[in-house]
């Protein structure tokens, strides 16, 4: 394809390794040549991006991984945002796989919904779409003033457990938690297999003492108010957390645990000791986005967990070294496919085909 006559651009937001060869893996698939940019940081830690050649007039798509420093990576998608806008691009796409601070998208105690905040940098700085894919919560979009296509990464999980795990047949589809089941219900009616519940485990980052709900009323500072003293509401009953079960039988089985961010591995080391306790014979973990964060690899290599198969939505080569469990699922295919239907103004329905409301 002739570059200057195609109509776009795709330029890599930052110089690492796993994201430059994602970007290559897109523009090999869609025929075209990768921008020319240079993105780096000043001696002070500053972002500066040079484009180094003409965006006028034409679609750019900016493709964005998050490795483990995030802040950077964010600085630089909206200085390169902002370097495109203000050379008179027509229509800047971020496609940024993995959405930085999706975890932060309901309001704690006396915290705030970063998620949101970082929507509305994103649409100041000129981005116009975005292409991401498996959003912590579908609910994100809405933080969007401009479209959002949130990409599905499960059928190529569903693929890789239907070509690589033998003998999946004998599998039971698992969710570490109630909070997970609908996920886990949608692989197991698409393989034709059984599904297993986990409760009892700790549910830290959903808690709901962190949100408010359970926050005391102010205690006083020697100063009495007049009026009405206030209402004696009925008192909520403290929750307590039950012993860990498994509803389901996993018992000579293979145990998949389905799940859409692995991070710090701890909740699914134990989700695992349990299940071979209650005698699976192998455990898989399918995720769509593969942060492993601090000691992770170890953990794992240390663990009961035979397999961790998570995309290259996020760059995790250092983690594979360290841990030869952990396999990769390419989705480059369904990025470029998005990018090329997007600049052609063609319907994204192909993209989601047999994909529910729920999933």
């Amino acid at each position: 394809m002739n570059i200057s006559k195609s109509g776009y651009r795709v330029f890599s937001a930052n110089s690492t390794t796993a994201c430059t060869e994602l970007a290559k893996k897109i523009t090999e698939r869609l025929g075209v040549d990768l921008g020319k940019s240079v993105v780096y940081q000043e001696s002070n830690r500053e972002t500066r991006v040079d484009v180094k050649e003409s965006v006028r007039g034409q679609d750019i798509f900016i493709i964005q991984t998050i490795p483990r420093d995030v802040n950077t990576a964010i600085m630089e998608l909206l200085v390169m945002a902002y370097a495109l806008k203000t050379n008179c691009a027509k229509n800047i796409i971020g496609v940024i796989p993995y959405f930085p601070y999706s975890k932060q998208c309901k309001m704690r105690k006396r915290g705030s919904i970063v998620c949101k905040l970082l929507a509305s940098m994103l649409a100041k700085a000129g981005l116009t779409h975005i292409i991401t894919m498996d959003l912590h919560q579908k609910e994100i979009q809405g933080f969007f003033s401009f479209p959002v296509d949130n990409l599905r990464a499960s059928p190529f999980l569903l693929q890789y457990i239907q070509e690589e795990i033998p003998d999946y047949r004998n599998a039971i589809i698992v969710a570490k938690s109630p909070s997970a089941a609908k996920r886990a219900q949608s692989y197991a009616e698409r393989l034709r297999l059984g599904l297993a519940v986990m409760h009892g485990e700790a549910q830290c980052s959903e808690s709901d003492m962190a949100d408010g709900r359970h926050s005391p009323p102010p205690m006083s500072s020697g100063r009495t108010t007049s009026g009405h003293p206030g209402l004696e509401l009925p008192l909520m009953m403290a929750k307590e957390k039950p012993p860990i079960t498994v509803v389901g039988d996993v018992g000579g089985r293979i145990a998949i645990i389905v799940d859409d961010i692995i991070d710090d591995v701890e909740d699914f080391v134990a989700a695992a000791e349990t299940l071979k306790e209650r005698g699976a014979y192998k455990i898989y973990i399918m995720a769509t986005h593969g942060l492993l964060s601090a000691e992770a690899p170890r953990l794992i290599e240390e663990s009961a967990i035979d397999e961790v198969v998570v995309t290259n939505t996020v760059p995790h080569e250092v983690q594979k070294l360290q841990c030869p469990k952990i396999k990769t699922v390419d989705v480059s295919m369904i990025l470029a496919e998005a990018i090329r239907r997007i600049h052609n103004g063609e319907s994204m329905a192909y993209l989601f085909r047999n994909i529910t409301v729920d999933d």
